[in-house]
């Protein structure tokens, strides 16, 4: 694991990403708070935890030793400013709504300590725009994990107008840290990422609607035909419904009518189908 250059990172928001974020951190070393306004959420977050760190134990990635290591690292506070007290770098992770992220940037920049690397889990959003709400928006940048965080190899580190170079390298060091591979990409819409997604997504979700395929067939096409690891719409429903019609919303604001949603996403959201996290997506989840 070599030597800890990260020993406390704050996590903030205990959703999916949140969990899975915290669980990375905790198993590369770090001691860890997980933060969130509901101990409900931390609670689930908790369990998540143990059953991924289980899953691990079980396929032999991790020994036993480990896992329990790595949830003595873990503890869960609702209180942010207990979260980032004496953080080595603060990871936001609640729900993509520039108005709350700016909110909760807001009170990190009052309570982290001024050294800290600050990062942003947006799939989407500005950075810099978010790092507007700090008194020196160079402590930004975007750090885009991908669900599941413990599986996903890649670490999307966006860069800000004004994030500086001492900044990137600390969140390149931090990617390393955590075992990620990380690219680096201009503040702009979609980054490369969801832009390239969201448009494969929405347009299986099209193909769909149309009846061209079933769910499964065209999810079986992108994966032997392509070698995708996973089809663009069992993934809609890893990553929720409701998720990825935020982003096309804010894509088709920002980039034009190739990213409007489709009218099926809109109605199955509208349903409250939002995928695995609902048990019912593009596909059941038990």
């Amino acid at each position: 694991m070599g030597e800890v250059s990260f020993g406390r990172v704050a996590v903030l928001g205990a959703g999916t990403m949140g969990q899975g974020i915290a669980q990375v951190c905790a198993s590369s070393g770090a001691r860890v708070a997980l933060q969130d306004v509901s101990p409900e959420a931390l609670a689930r977050a908790r369990s998540a935890v143990e059953a991924g760190l289980a899953r691990l134990v079980a396929k032999a990635k991790l020994s036993a030793q480990a896992r329990e290591e790595a949830l003595e690292r873990l503890v869960t506070v609702t209180s942010l400013e207990a979260a980032v007290e004496g953080a080595d770098a603060v990871v936001e992770a609640v729900p993509e709504s520039m108005d709350l992220k700016r909110k909760v940037f807001q009170a990190v920049d009052l309570a982290a300590p001024e050294g800290c690397l600050l990062g942003s889990n947006t799939s989407s959003l500005s950075v810099t725009e978010l790092a507007g709400a700090l008194r020196d928006p160079s402590r930004l940048v975007g750090l885009h994990f991908f669900n599941p965080v413990p599986v996903m190899e890649l670490l999307e580190i966006v860069r800000g107008i004004r994030t500086t170079d001492h900044t990137t390298l600390r969140a390149r060091t931090f990617a390393h840290f955590l075992g990620k591979t990380s690219i680096e990409v201009r503040d702009y819409p979609g980054f490369a990422t969801s832009r390239l997604g969201v448009l494969l997504g929405a347009e299986a979700i099209r193909m769909l609607e149309s009846g061209v395929a079933s769910a499964e067939d065209i999810d079986r096409a992108m994966e032997l035909g392509y070698r995708h690891p996973m089809g663009p719409l069992r993934l809609t429903d890893l990553v929720g419904l409701d998720v990825r019609l935020s982003i096309l919303e804010h894509l088709h604001r920002e980039l034009g009518e190739q990213f409007r949603p489709p009218a099926l996403l809109r109605q199955m959201v509208r349903a409250g189908k939002l995928g695995k996290k609902t048990g019912e997506g593009f596909y059941r989840w038990p």
